[in-house]
């Protein structure tokens, strides 16, 4: 008898979040506790089976909002994992990746069996999501050192200093604000706003936007 395959979609969904050790910005994401077999007890990423009436982009978004609260404008796929002993019944997963900008992260919510963590300190996960969080990481740090894929996390408007923070961020490194200011302002589509961000205490800094190319 021929095994039957599965379709799953899954999402890794990256929050810049304070280190709870270092009070400094990294990445977080949120994972979902299974509550059945296999692997029940175990943290996951959130997802679930295709439905039949469902595109992959919807079925991202659906299982995303139900488990988590978020709906992120980025949202993109990642990768599919195929592997053919990553689950007891034959299952590929098509990978998402979501990059969720400060104001979308504050409508999260923390469900019963849905806690955030530090992406880089995850426990062992169902299945391999192990595997699944490294390559999304991967990806994304070094996308960001090529794209303009921070911008993602910052939404339309930011400072420097603001765009710079994610740099670090992501790429867990310090950089040199002068250095780092000189080749963002150098970037042909980064363009001043003639607005300066309110709520400061001290000289207020100008804001910036990425034009669509």
């Amino acid at each position: 008898m021929q095994q039957r395959i599965e379709l799953a979609v899954s999402t890794v969904s990256f929050a810049l979040r304070p280190h709870p050790e270092t009070g400094r910005k990294t990445l977080w994401l949120p994972l979902v506790k299974r509550i059945r077999e296999p692997f029940l007890g175990r943290w996951a990423l959130p997802g679930g089976p295709l439905q039949p009436d469902e595109d992959l982009d919807t079925s991202a978004r659906r299982t995303l909002l139900r488990t988590t609260g978020l709906e992120p404008a980025h949202l993109e796929q990642l990768y599919s994992f195929g592997g053919v002993d990553r689950s007891p019944d034959r299952v590929v997963s098509i990978v998402y990746w979501a990059l969720v900008r400060p104001d979308e992260d504050a409508r999260a919510i923390d469900g019963e069996n849905v806690e955030w963590f530090v992406a880089d300190e995850v426990p062992e996960l169902a299945f391999d999501h192990n595997t699944i969080v490294r390559y999304a990481l991967d990806r994304l740090r070094a996308k960001i050192t090529y794209s303009d894929i921070a911008h993602a996390f910052t939404g339309e408007e930011f400072t420097i200093a603001q765009l710079r923070e994610v740099h670090e961020a992501v790429r867990q490194v310090r950089l040199d604000p002068a250095n780092f200011r000189r080749q963002t302002l150098a970037h042909p589509r980064i363009v001043a706003t003639g607005r300066h961000l309110t709520g400061t205490s001290h000289r207020p800094p100008e804001l910036y936007r990425l034009e669509r190319a």
